[in-house]
């Protein structure tokens, strides 16, 4: 890859950050990478651009502070590689600090993770056969979105519809607007009939 090569397509990555198109770019600075393992700013693209996928604001912060000091600081690549770091090892810690006591506290209250309880779904051979074994005993601890729409979905499909409605119901102040959860509605219905 020539020179001009290699600055057309580091601008064109820049470019695709910059709007937003983090997946883009992150093909774009992986193109590079490959081509330039030493070169920094494909090296800090690729790892803004992953960042960017789960936090757009958070990416291009820290893109627009690494623009400003590449100029002025020659160590500029690591300044924002240990900036990174440091949010990956906080997320994380903090990931761990949240996820103990909800578990615990689903031990406690006779609960059991949602992961846990699809395990014992696979465990018993279906969805139906392992809600039944503990729909009276046990409460299902879900911690996040996707999880809660899974369950909604395999009630509904498994033949409880009032309950799934329910539980739609209960959680619509929790979400809001959020469109996800109100198809979850059309999708209960559909199953009634």
């Amino acid at each position: 890859m020539a020179k001009t090569d290699r600055n057309n397509l580091l601008k064109r990555a820049e470019a695709q950050f910059s709007n937003g198109n983090y997946q883009e770019s992150l093909f774009s600075y992986g193109l590079l990478l490959k081509e330039h393992p030493d070169l920094g700013d494909a090296k800090i693209g690729v790892y803004l651009s992953d960042l960017g996928l789960e936090s757009g604001d958070d990416a291009q912060a820290l893109f627009d502070y690494y623009q400003v000091i590449k100029e002025e600081k020659e160590d500029a690549v690591e300044i924002i590689d240990n900036i990174i770091h440091t949010l990956d090892s906080s997320k994380n810690a903090l990931h761990e600090l949240l996820a103990d006591p909800i578990k615990e506290q689903a031990e406690q209250e006779d609960g059991i993770m949602y992961e846990d309880f699809m395990a014992l779904v696979d465990d018993r051979g279906g969805f139906k056969r392992a809600f039944e074994d503990i729909m009276f005993s046990t409460k299902v601890v879900i911690t996040n979105k996707g999880d809660f729409i899974d369950f909604i979905r395999h009630l509904a499909l498994e033949g409880y519809p009032d309950m799934a409605l329910g539980y739609i119901d209960a959680a619509t102040n929790n979400f809001e607007n959020d469109q996800a959860i109100y198809e979850l509605y059309d999708l209960v219905k559909k199953d009634d009939r």
